[in-house]
């Protein structure tokens, strides 16, 4: 298939929760065969995480089906020697292995990199952790939670009132998983052009602070420290959430022509002239009473006329949804947005579940196959193992 473009590799998946299993997900919707090794002792945590207690209860938790549709489970206890020797023998046919446990765990194991390197050395190692390999932190345990705090994320989200306010998704186990995935694809790139491996260190933190690019920008070039807006844009007035007369708006109209044309259609054109608002500088600092006068305005239509009127004057603007109202937008069901599975083991309803953020020559990556039982593929995987050399042979 033409949206296949990691068909024919290998991904070794041995991570747990969100960071991991969302790195190894992006990969797999890719076409790459992803083998999930997860212990015999209940497998991937996320099996027993989200919010129906049956699912939990069947080993099939809401996060877990969130990121491991298209994978395949075996299960190995790597701290027996058997099993130990049956996951070198994956390793040996594996292009890349995701992992996410604390530094160090997979040297005590006596699986880490410079071991699983002898056995295949063009292997695409990528360790994905809170604060990565290295550092006074790297024993640290990390919740996203902890990662939002620590990175400043949360220092500037919500208003002036509330904040410090977490973020509501778990957005650093997020981007760590796509960073990771992002490093492991490149480094396939180098790996089949020459044949050498990587040993990638992806920190969560680290990937935190490279998303904040302007907040941290802005106090790393000009000495301001960032602070909580709300819903406010520091770079522009008008742009930020205002009240219609059905429902909330997003406006962004952060170019002059964009607020000038905003000002004529919501009746109001005197206000691209007054010296209040005339320029982006004075409507910043003027942003209260502007936004004001804007909401009065736009009370008399809802929110849904008001984004059609603005858009196609391109200013632009975008209803505030609840998750259940963007999943059924025509936008998101019109690109096959999310894939459906009938007939998942454990799942005694159908699962729906969201693909990756892109199409591929016009077509979506989609999940071939539903989210594993724990061990649903031990046979299938290992009989279909070559016999693999040993050292000396």
């Amino acid at each position: 298939m033409t949206n296949q473009l990691l068909s024919g590799i290998r991904v070794l998946d041995l991570t747990n929760v969100l960071a991991g299993p969302y790195c190894a997900y992006q990969l797999a919707l890719l076409g790459a065969d992803v083998i999930k090794v997860e212990s015999p002792r209940g497998g991937d945590l996320a099996r027993q995480l989200g919010a129906s207690p049956e699912l939990n209860k069947a080993m099939m938790g809401a996060s877990f089906l969130a990121q491991n549709a298209g994978k395949r489970s075996v299960v190995l206890d790597l701290k027996d020697e058997s099993d130990r020797e049956r996951f070198l023998d994956l390793v040996a046919s594996a292009d890349a292995l995701v992992e996410n446990f604390r530094p160090g765990v997979m040297q005590r194991l006596g699986c880490g990199y410079e071991k699983l390197k002898e056995i295949r050395p063009s292997l695409v190692y990528c360790a994905i952790s809170g604060f990565g390999q290295t550092g006074p932190m790297r024993d640290n345990p990390a919740y996203d939670q902890i990662i939002q705090g620590l990175s400043g994320i949360m220092s500037i989200t919500g208003t002036p009132e509330t904040a410090p306010l977490r973020v509501g998704y778990p957005v650093a186990d997020t981007l760590g998983g796509l960073v990771g995935a992002f490093a492991v694809a490149a480094a396939l790139v180098r790996q089949k052009t020459s044949g050498e491996g990587a040993f990638l260190d992806v920190s969560m933190l680290e990937c935190m602070l490279s998303a904040l690019g302007w907040p941290v920008s802005n106090y790393l070039t000009a000495g301001i420290e960032p602070q909580p807006m709300g819903n406010e844009n520091m770079t522009a007035a008008p742009s930020g959430t205002f009240r219609t007369g059905d429902g909330l708006l997003n406006i962004a109209a952060n170019k002059q022509e964009q607020f000038v044309t905003l000002c004529r259609l919501i009746g109001r054109p005197e206000l691209a002239d007054d010296p209040r608002f005339a320029e982006r500088e004075t409507r910043k600092k003027n942003r209260a009473a502007l936004n004001a006068l804007i909401d009065e305005a736009l009370a008399e239509k809802s929110a849904v006329e008001w984004e059609e009127k603005l858009n196609r004057a391109g200013v632009p603007a975008g209803r505030v949804l609840t998750i259940p109202q963007v999943l059924a937008e025509e936008q998101v069901l019109g690109r096959s947005m999310i894939a459906r599975f009938d007939d998942v083991p454990g799942v005694e309803r159908p699962l729906r579940v969201v693909r990756g953020g892109f199409l591929v020559n016009g077509q979506p990556p989609l999940p071939a196959t539903p989210p594993p039982a724990l061990g649903q593929h031990m046979d299938e995987v290992f009989a279909a193992l070559p016999p693999r050399r040993k050292a000396g042979a």
